[in-house]
């Protein structure tokens, strides 16, 4: 299964105080750095970096071969951002997108092996995989989507809404990953 990683990063972080692009863990490692290894290491072939709000400064932190992916309408939310992702992913060979927010800087290569493997078992082709990690029964990233279901998961984006109600809805696979980590994301600074 040839698997592309998506990084969302593209938000101005109104909440967190500034884009979480930019954000950086106690010892000075970017979030974005985190994420991108993160994928990398789990076997991505590609990863991509949605960059929106202080987009150049956010791309200076993705590290080569990982490339930074420039949202022109980011500010209408999350769907654009997912939107944008999927658009670059649809131009190359990849059967499936593994998707995860910059703002789990914990996150784990491990989880994104578990949902790739728990979801290569059960699925009929690589393209129809469609799968999430979930912590202790709450559902959360990394999310895997097989190109099979692009169309339809960008058909329900709106607004600040992600792929959460057609992975509900269409049975995606629960991978528990809670002994891995606790699965939350960071929303303060």
């Amino acid at each position: 299964m040839r698997v592309k990683g998506l990084v969302l990063a593209a938000g101005a972080g109104s909440r967190f105080g500034g884009p979480k692009g930019l954000a950086r863990t106690t010892t000075g490692e970017p979030w974005v750095l985190r994420a991108v290894r993160m994928l990398q290491d789990a076997g991505c072939d590609d990863v991509l970096v949605a960059v929106g709000a202080r987009g150049d400064e956010v791309a200076a932190l993705v590290p080569p071969p990982a490339r930074a992916l420039g949202v022109e309408d980011w500010a209408d939310g999350l769907a654009a951002t997912l939107r944008a992702g999927l658009d670059a992913a649809a131009t190359s060979d990849t059967d499936a997108l593994v998707v995860t927010p910059v703002d789990t800087p914990d996150a784990s290569p491990e989880a994104v092996r578990r949902v790739l493997d728990r979801s290569a078992r059960v699925a009929t082709t690589p393209a129809g995989v469609l799968a999430r990690a979930v912590y202790g029964g709450r559902p959360g990233h990394p999310v895997l989507l097989g190109r099979a279901h692009w169309a339809g998961v960008r058909a329900v984006l709106a607004g600040d809404t992600g792929a959460g109600r057609y992975l509900a809805g269409h049975g995606a696979l629960a991978v528990e990953c809670g002994d891995l980590w606790s699965g939350r994301d960071v929303d303060r600074a």
